[in-house]
């Protein structure tokens, strides 16, 4: 009994740079990005959202969360999603020492793999600082390229979900990255509408390695 063959799964990739806030391609693919969770309500309803849709995303878990909520950890990677590296502390990363940066990657990587025997591939700065001595070697000696965002609807404002919707749908095109929070329950009422919305247009869902390992085609 044949039937279709399954699809090939996209490659994925870390690239060659330090830091990315959207992937230079005119293929119709964006990445979504949540951060701060896994929260015990939000995060599972945003994820049924997801499955329903069949969307990837990539969640930038903080590692007292993932400790916490293994069990949401192992479903967001059971699903298909990836996971990315947050710290522990969600401090300001510019302002540590470097033994200090260098505690918080380890013991969230830790976490991670502890929660899900998967390893992070990228990291995401707190509050998107970071200075770009830090972002090479930690890209160095971690391997992590820093990912950062072209599109933030500033949803931790709490403006509505209408208001995250229409931010995030005017701000994404092909090779962005679009960063929001599973962490508000605002948001994850906006996103059933937001990635109709973006489907509609005729863009795609990756994940963010999937999305860089696009860079330069299309």
């Amino acid at each position: 009994m044949g039937g279709a063959p399954a699809p090939q799964p996209l490659p994925t990739s870390v690239g060659n740079k330090d830091s990315y806030s959207r992937v230079a391609t005119g293929l119709p693919f964006i990445a979504l990005t949540f951060d701060d969770g896994p929260h015990p309500q939000h995060t599972p309803r945003l994820l049924d959202i997801l499955k329903q849709r069949n969307v990837k995303a990539t969640f930038y878990v903080v590692a007292t969360n993932a400790r916490r909520y293994p069990e949401i950890m192992r479903r967001i990677v059971a699903e298909g999603h990836e996971i990315g590296n947050h710290t522990v502390t969600h401090g300001n990363l510019a302002k540590m020492s470097e033994a200090g940066v260098r505690q918080e990657l380890t013991a969230a990587h830790e976490a991670i793999v502890a929660t899900t025997g998967v390893a992070p591939r990228t990291m995401r700065p707190p509050y998107g600082a970071i200075t770009a001595s830090q972002k090479a070697w930690i890209r160095h000696d971690f391997g992590y390229p820093t990912i950062m965002w072209s599109v933030d609807p500033e949803d931790w404002k709490k403006p509505g979900a209408s208001v995250v919707t229409s931010r995030l749908v005017s701000g994404a095109t092909p090779g962005g990255i679009l960063l929001v929070h599973d962490i508000h329950s605002s948001t994850i009422d906006a996103m059933p509408s937001t990635v109709d919305q973006l489907l509609g247009r005729g863009l795609k869902f990756v994940t963010v390695t999937q999305l860089i390992a696009m860079d330069g085609r299309g």
